[in-house]
């Protein structure tokens, strides 16, 4: 009898991790998938007819490691809303630990109040996933660091720029490159690209209209361009009405050629038209956000993040370090 304290079960499985995918970007979670060498978790949608959404996972998630991959494209909030339905079922139904995917965070852009009597979107849609039950939270190049601080628990924040980098290092003569900046806000993702790169920064300044949206009124720009490779880079490409704008404006400084790197297509409305009749030569994105067929065009380069997702879900899922992949 002296030794009962001791006795006791060991638990039936080992830790497990699990793959689920929303609905708005499948292709990129099956390569995560392939990447890991595991499956995505079957699951069931249906929306019904007022548009609610509903979702049951068709195996048991109990005491997994879970990570839900959804990208936030359009339809943005459907997409939002979907995944926190799915966080919900997985917390509903035991999952150890639930980390959110989001390799594009939506609403990330309004991360302060600009002016009185604005939300803070980006703090409302962190605060949503953890109401849900989510742990942790994935995401690639959020709009700005301080998002990292908006979420009560770990967040693991991956950078698309070595993927990015290493591509156009191939495309560019480092010594006739400059990188560029489009706005003031940009200056330290340009800095680490200038690093990356071994090539000179300069910075377009603009000057906004502040009673609307999206557009830009001045441009002036700072640093050295004439008769050189300008590589513009951004964390998104929206509308392409600043990148279009800032080409316009290195190019009339003399530029010689004008590449643009983003993490992010979002391409809505008039992108795809203002980027393929400029005279940029070449945009690459990563896919982070799904670029439908229609939306393609001939100076579009679309390159993978899914190893470094990958990676990271590997790295998160052995207690690893996820900090490692970039240094």
């Amino acid at each position: 009898m002296g030794d009962m304290h001791v006795t006791g079960m060991k638990a039936a499985g080992q830790k497990k991790l699990m793959l689920f995918s929303g609905r708005t970007h499948p292709e990129l979670a099956e390569e995560v998938a392939a990447e890991l060498g595991i499956e995505v978790v079957p699951t069931r949608f249906q929306d019904f007819a007022n548009g609610e959404i509903f979702v049951r996972y068709l195996e048991s998630v109990r005491g997994s490691d879970a990570f839900i991959i959804q990208c936030h494209s359009e339809p943005i909030n459907k997409s939002i809303m979907e995944q926190l339905i799915m966080v919900d079922a997985l917390k509903r139904a035991s999952a150890k630990r639930i980390t959110v995917v989001t390799p594009f965070l939506g609403y990330a852009r309004q991360d302060k109040k600009h002016r009185g009597r604005e939300p803070i979107s980006a703090r409302l849609i962190t605060d949503l996933f953890g109401t849900a039950g989510a742990n942790r939270l994935m995401a690639v190049d959020l709009h700005t660091d301080q998002i990292q601080g908006f979420f009560d628990g770990p967040v693991d924040h991956l950078f698309a720029l070595p993927l990015l980098a290493e591509y156009v290092a191939s495309q560019v003569e480092a010594s006739e490159t400059t990188v560029v900046s489009p706005d003031a806000g940009r200056v330290r993702t340009a800095d680490r690209w200038a690093d990356r790169l071994g090539s000179p920064l300069a910075i377009i300044h603009k000057r906004r209209d502040p009673d609307v949206a999206n557009e830009v009124k001045v441009h002036e720009v700072v640093g050295e361009v004439r008769g050189r490779t300008c590589v513009l880079v951004d964390d998104m490409i929206d509308t392409a009405g600043t990148i279009v704008k800032a080409a316009d404006a290195l190019f009339e400084q003399g530029a010689a050629k004008v590449i643009v790197a983003a993490t992010h297509g979002v391409l809505s409305g008039p992108a795809v038209d203002r980027l393929r009749e400029s005279r940029i030569s070449e945009v690459v994105i990563t896919n982070s956000l799904p670029v439908p067929k229609d939306r393609q065009f001939e100076k579009l380069t679309q390159l993978s993040i899914a190893p470094l997702v990958a990676r990271a879900i590997r790295e998160v899922f052995s207690d690893g370090s996820v900090t490692s992949l970039f240094e």
